[in-house]
Order: structure tokens, then C-alpha cells, then sequence
């Protein structure tokens, strides 16, 4: 009785959804590592919620299972100037695809529109080699007590804070718009 109830809900989401928007819902999956501080898991969540996406960790994805998603957003943490080595792994592991859309997250130590790109550079030509369309790009500020910052109390403490979160619940919104 409790599924019938939860297949119901999930056809009133998706009735609600179409009738406000216009569109049918994307179905939408986060790929996300997030380790030391969870700054990371904080703008996935923020994303997750406007996309009604889940959120899994690149072990927990076989590379078929993508297949069933319109959209995949791929975050982590910036380690040595780009993402974790668990997503460069996935994506190593992904057959090409026709136009599969994307889209890239992270958090970061530092930021900017320049470093953001820089950052994000690698997984972007990985996943566009397999056929991803990349489609858009967030990054934001996050708490680091990577190496030696941990004995000075870390960087960026407090980060992502609200702004940062209302950043990416825009970024997310622009994705689905």
C-alpha cells in the first residue's frame, strides 16, 4: 500500500511540476565526492533540492546507469587544480554518448571566473570526448584545512555560506529554465 501511495505522490510531483512550468520534469543525478569538510555535499544538496535529483558518490555509479538520467552534474572539492581523482576515474569508465547533458560543481580554496574554468578544464574535455554536453559550470568558495592550513585553523571557515548557497539555487534553477 505504501508504494501505490509513493508512485502516486510521484505522479502528483510530476503533474505539478508540468503544469507550472510547462515542461516535463528533467530527471537529473549528482555524482558527488565530498571529504574533508563537506563543503562540497552543502552546494550539492542545494542543487539537488532544485532539481529533484539524487545525489550518489562515483563508486556507487555503474556507467550504464547514466543512461537513465537527462542531466548529470558532476562536483567535488579542487584538489592540485581540479576535481577529485574518484570522478576522473567514472569518467574514464563512461561510453561516449550522443549529447548527454552535463554540468560541472566544485568548491575551492580560491575562485573566480578564470579559476573556476581552469579548474574545471579537465573533467570538462574528459566528459565531452564521451559525448557530454556541458552546460553549465558553479564553483564557490569552501572551508579548506587541506595540508598546512589545518594548523592555522583552515581557509575560508563558514564557506559555502548563504550567498554561496543562493548562488548555486540560481545556477540551478538557470539549468532547468
Amino acid at each position: 500500500m505504501k508504494k501505490v501511495e509513493e508512485k502516486l505522490n510521484d505522479k502528483t510531483k510530476i503533474a505539478e511540476t508540468t503544469e507550472m512550468t510547462g515542461k516535463p520534469p528533467i530527471k537529473s543525478l549528482l555524482v558527488v565526492f565530498s571529504y574533508h569538510t563537506m563543503s562540497t555535499m552543502k552546494v550539492a544538496q542545494t542543487i539537488a533540492n532544485v532539481l529533484g535529483a539524487q545525489i550518489k558518490h562515483p563508486h556507487e555509479i555503474q556507467s550504464e546507469d547514466l543512461l537513465n538520467y537527462d542531466l548529470v552534474g558532476f562536483g567535488s572539492g579542487i584538489y592540485d587544480a581540479k576535481h577529485h581523482k574518484f570522478l576522473f576515474d567514472l569518467a574514464d569508465k563512461l561510453p561516449k554518448i550522443p549529447a548527454k547533458k552535463a554540468f560541472l560543481f566544485s568548491t575551492a580554496g580560491m575562485t573566480g571566473a578564470r579559476k573556476v574554468a581552469g579548474d574545471h578544464s579537465k573533467l570538462r574535455s574528459k566528459l565531452q570526448a564521451k559525448g557530454y554536453d556541458i552546460v553549465g559550470d558553479f564553483g564557490c568558495k569552501g572551508f579548506n584545512t587541506n595540508s598546512f592550513l589545518k594548523y592555522f585553523g583552515g581557509m575560508n571557515k563558514g564557506r559555502p555560506d548563504a550567498t554561496d548557497l543562493g548562488r548555486a539555487e540560481e545556477f540551478a534553477h538557470n539549468l532547468i529554465a
